[in-house]
């Protein structure tokens, strides 16, 4: 894929998977649980975004797992990561995984997004698997840096929820996912001034 990482960061990488295959055996936290098919369509995709963040501050939305926001903080240590979701089992496994991998630019927030309100607002937006695009802007779009982006990951290109989204400015990504047999798309999403 052409990122540039540390034999460390990679090493982290294998390290996170290995915490998921752990915690997933007792908390099921991913339906997939072969280590192969992992690193293809947990690390892969979502590295298969990096070149695509915007800015110094990251929200990811309905992370699960930690997706794509871990992997994504251990590439790019750089940046401010904020990882939300409702879910109290998988809040505590990523805060655990966070701490267990040494992520400092990484917090977990347990929260549902219609009530997250932090101190300032952020630069991306993620959303993988969380909801249909019209729902992610309404909910999300409050969050954003004047400038900021909402990056939405979709598997084969959702053009009935493209359509719904008026007023909007709107850039579809195709994304090559080294093993995944089967379209992804980003959608970047701008907001109007």
């Amino acid at each position: 894929m052409d990122l540039p990482s540390t034999p460390k960061q990679r090493g982290k990488l294998l390290d996170f998977l290995n915490l998921l295959l752990k915690w997933n055996r007792v908390y099921n936290l991913t339906a997939i649980d072969r280590p192969e098919d992992m690193v293809r369509l947990h690390l892969l995709d979502s590295l298969a975004i990096l070149p695509h963040l915007h800015g110094g501050r990251v929200l990811d939305v309905g992370t699960g797992a930690g997706l794509p926001g871990i992997p994504l903080a251990l590439l790019a240590p750089e940046r401010e990561f904020t990882l939300l979701d409702s879910n109290a089992k998988k809040t505590r496994f990523v805060q655990q995984a966070a701490i267990e991998l040494g992520l400092g630019n990484v917090t977990v927030e347990q929260t549902r997004v219609e009530r997250f309100v932090p101190p300032i607002g952020f630069d991306t937006i993620l959303s993988r698997a969380f909801s249909g695009l019209a729902d992610i802007v309404r909910q999300t779009a409050r969050l954003l840096n004047p400038g900021g982006v909402i990056l939405a990951q979709k598997g084969r290109l959702p053009e009935p929820e493209i359509r719904q989204l008026n007023d909007l400015l709107i850039n579809i990504i195709p994304l090559a996912v080294p093993g995944i047999d089967a379209e992804r798309h980003l959608i970047a999403i701008k907001l109007l001034d």
